[in-house]
């Protein structure tokens, strides 16, 4: 039997190489992730081919000059003028005016009045339609100039150009929806009704920030061409398969989802989406918005639609064989297809085994202390999100306005905050076992976790496993040459290329999921962090001394993440010295006023889980409301008495009531008395029996929604006349109807103090609710 090769001598590169190494790094994060933001805007100057940031500011300014929520007659001032712009360019452009109805999460219907702008650019030779969308109303709190002005400005002025140059090839058909706050109901209405719904290629573009890069976040099934063209295509291809996955599994919906569930239409949906402090509040003005988003989300809706405007679209409009897997690099969109995928993780797999194979025949490390190394790999990989979302807990704590935000007004320097403190918990945890481990097993039982979550997401989310096998691959053949030879030079270069592979591929990824998510939900994008401070283990082993140095120089060791954390703490509380609540950057507060004009009570309502200083006057405590209360039943809210004013309730009418084939029709006209009423809500539950049937306004009520003891119906800018609904019961048990309607604006209410400067209302909580029961 040979004798054992003897271990190879500690052959450690000098402190210089290491400082070298990971500058070199640190410039390639820096230049990965200042990669993703957009181009300065392009002045109203610009050629007339040419997207135009300031040109198309014009019309968010004149979309998003105040509040025009569904229904309103701002909202049909915006639609007038839209209408104006889109015929002025010599489009045949129609108001679409119908009812919508969508099943809510909850089994609930909603629905609304819709009044859709439709316009055509006809083709010179069409294969095909392609559809370019956005929304052109606002939430009740604000004016939208972000969510969504800017994605109709976008299209407006990408129709200005194109119509500027050749026709195009394809029909183009510009749809800008109403009522897609409320329910996503415009873009149901022209999917159902609309004789120009009849399926392609869509392009749909939103906001749900004022600022940063628009990310190609979603995309029907069988992606892989409609990936093709927008890598190819596209001025700023910013985009992620992961984000894809993530999307496609979460309950969040546009009105892409419509078109998507209609199953006649391919497409792709943009969005930018930092700065998402002034989401849904009145800070969402054409002053906050950043022309930068502006032009990029532009640049790439006018290439795409010259590139879809030419192509023969049959191939487009149906589902490729597979998906793509891509993700951004500065100025690129690195893709393959889904069939590279399984064998990608399957090779970085590989790879890992064989460095620890490797390892083992250079006894730098047995099986046994490498799957030890795995196993202790789990630590960092739970308590850095954890650290991150504690640093979250910890700045809610010190400043309570913090808990209704998705993110801070300013959130760089936190950001660099969670970033900093993921990264001292895995230094730290790598200091302290380096000497008793060894500074190889820990970084290949790393790689381990990276080949892992590669296998795994390649086999339930595919878009998704790029993140770690890319790093886990490059990691595994890097090391077995670091570790079958003792030149110091392949050392550096192996810990280099780990490196690069890592920040390449994770730091963009972390760098777009950061605003995506929000501080508040911080774990995700910090495991990204994690993995990629595991994979940059052996450039951080170039700066230490060598673990069997003597103890004074391990003790030194310590400083590196001792100066991490430092670094977390300086940013931390940065943050909170630029971020600080003024008129310009209120605190969130929401409040409702709920009253039940029968019984003549009412409360005040917050979902506010820490309610502040000015909410604080109008509630007292936690407490669950009860299924009398309409919307917030059954939730945790923060509540406290009020006095109950006289505001009329919706008149309830019955128009007939008749058994026909052994079925119960009930048909009610109901009809809101007050000026400011937004929406109507109907509540109709069945002693023993179920509702199989119902229509509003022409529109039947979704199948899903049907078939159970008690339905609930959201109508938004329901007419001034009334609404005229239609149930169908099944069942002789009494039926009883509860009606509920909702303005907004809570002045002139007994009690209510207005809301001070550096406190402004978020979301749709400002509402004064009033219901009756029939």
């Amino acid at each position: 039997m040979p004798a054992p090769r003897p271990p190879r001598p500690d052959v450690r590169p000098g402190r210089l190489a290491g400082l070298l190494t990971v500058a070199v790094l640190l410039a390639l994060t820096a230049w990965t992730v200042v990669g993703l933001q957009p181009p300065d805007p392009r002045p109203a100057d610009a050629p007339p081919t040419e997207f135009s940031a300031e040109r198309a500011f014009e019309h968010v300014q004149r979309v998003a000059a105040g509040v025009h929520v569904t229904g309103s007659p701002e909202s049909d001032e915006v639609v007038d003028g839209l209408v104006a712009t889109l015929t002025g360019l010599g489009l045949d452009t129609r108001v679409q005016s119908a009812v919508g109805a969508r099943q809510g999460s909850a089994g609930e219907v909603r629905m609304a009045r819709a009044r859709n702008v439709v316009a055509v650019l006809p083709g010179t030779d069409p294969t095909g339609r392609l559809y370019l969308m956005a929304h052109h109303d606002s939430v009740e709190a604000g004016p939208g100039a972000a969510d969504d002005a800017a994605g109709v400005a976008a299209l407006l002025e990408s129709v200005r150009a194109l119509t500027a140059g050749p026709a195009p090839r394809n029909d183009v058909v510009v749809v800008l929806t109403d009522a897609e706050e409320a329910c996503l109901c415009g873009a149901d209405a022209f999917v159902a009704s609309h004789p120009l719904a009849g399926g392609g290629v869509v392009l749909n573009f939103e906001a749900r920030g004022t600022t940063g890069p628009p990310i190609m976040f979603e995309t029907s099934l069988g992606n892989v061409d409609l990936a093709a063209v927008f890598a190819d295509t596209a001025p700023h291809p910013v985009g992620s398969s992961f984000a894809v996955e993530v999307y496609r599994a979460l309950p969040n919906d546009t009105d892409f989802s419509v078109l998507l569930d209609d199953g006649g239409f391919t497409g792709m949906n943009t969005a930018f989406i930092d700065g998402a402090a002034a989401y849904h509040t009145p800070q969402d003005t054409p002053e906050r918005l950043d022309r930068a988003s502006l032009q990029a989300m532009g640049d790439n809706a006018l290439a795409l639609a010259r590139e879809l405007g030419g192509r023969d679209l049959a191939a487009l409009a149906a589902p490729a064989a597979g998906d793509a897997t891509y993700f951004p690099l500065p100025g690129l969109l690195v893709r393959y297809p889904d069939s590279f995928v399984r064998p990608l993780a399957g090779a970085a797999l590989v790879a890992v085994a064989g460095l620890a194979l490797a390892l083992r025949a250079r006894a730098v490390s047995t099986f046994r202390r490498t799957a030890g190394s795995a196993l202790l790999a789990l630590v960092p990989l739970a308590l850095g999100p954890l650290a991150a979302q504690g640093l979250w807990a910890l700045l809610v704590a010190v400043r309570p306005g913090y808990a209704s935000m998705l993110d801070p007004w300013r959130p760089g320097w936190f950001r660099l905050a969670a970033v900093s403190l993921v990264l001292a918990v895995v230094l730290l945890w790598y200091v302290l076992l380096r000497r008793r481990v060894g500074p190889a097993p820990l970084a290949a039982g790393a790689l381990i976790w990276l080949a892992v979550v590669a296998v795994v997401l390649a086999a339930v989310a595919p878009g998704g496993s790029y993140l770690a096998a890319w790093p886990a691959l490059v990691g595994g053949l890097t090391g077995i040459v670091a570790t079958l030879t003792t030149s110091r030079v392949v050392r550096v270069l192996a810990a280099l290329l780990t490196g690069a592979a890592a920040v390449l591929v994770l730091a963009p990824t972390a760098a777009l999921f950061f605003p995506s998510l929000g501080l508040s939900q911080a774990t995700t994008p910090s495991v990204v962090v994690v993995l990629a401070a595991l994979a940059l283990l052996p450039a951080v082993e170039l700066l230490l001394p060598g673990p069997d140095q003597p103890r004074p120089a391990r003790l030194a060791a310590a400083l590196v993440p001792v100066g991490a954390l430092a670094v977390a703490a300086a940013c931390a509380l940065t943050g909170l010295s630029v971020d600080r609540f003024d008129a310009a950057h209120p605190v969130p507060s929401r409040l409702a006023y709920l009253l039940d004009a029968d019984r003549g009570e009412a409360r005040w309502v917050s979902t506010e889980t820490t309610p502040g200083e000015w909410t604080g006057r109008f509630v007292d405590g936690p407490g669950t409301l009860g299924a009398d209360y309409p919307y917030l039943a059954g939730r945790d809210v923060q509540t406290g008495p009020a006095e109950a004013v006289d505001l009329p309730a919706p008149e309830v009418a019955v128009v007939s009531d008749a058994v026909v084939g052994g079925l119960r029709e009930i048909t009610v006209r109901v009809t809101p008395r007050r000026d400011d009423v937004r929406l109507v809500d109907l509540e109709l539950s069945v002693d023993g029996g179920t509702v199989v049937r119902g229509r509003i306004g022409g529109r039947a009520f979704p199948e899903g929604a049907l078939g159970q003891e008690r339905l609930r119906v959201t109508f938004h800018a329901p007419p001034a006349e009334g609404l005229q609904a239609a149930f169908t019961v099944d069942g002789e048990g009494a039926v009883r109807l509860r009606a509920t309607d909702a303005g907004d604006g809570l002045s002139g209410l007994p009690g209510y103090q207005p809301r001070p400067e550096g406190v402004d209302v978020a979301g749709t909580h400002g509402a004064t609710c009033c219901w009756s029961r029939g």
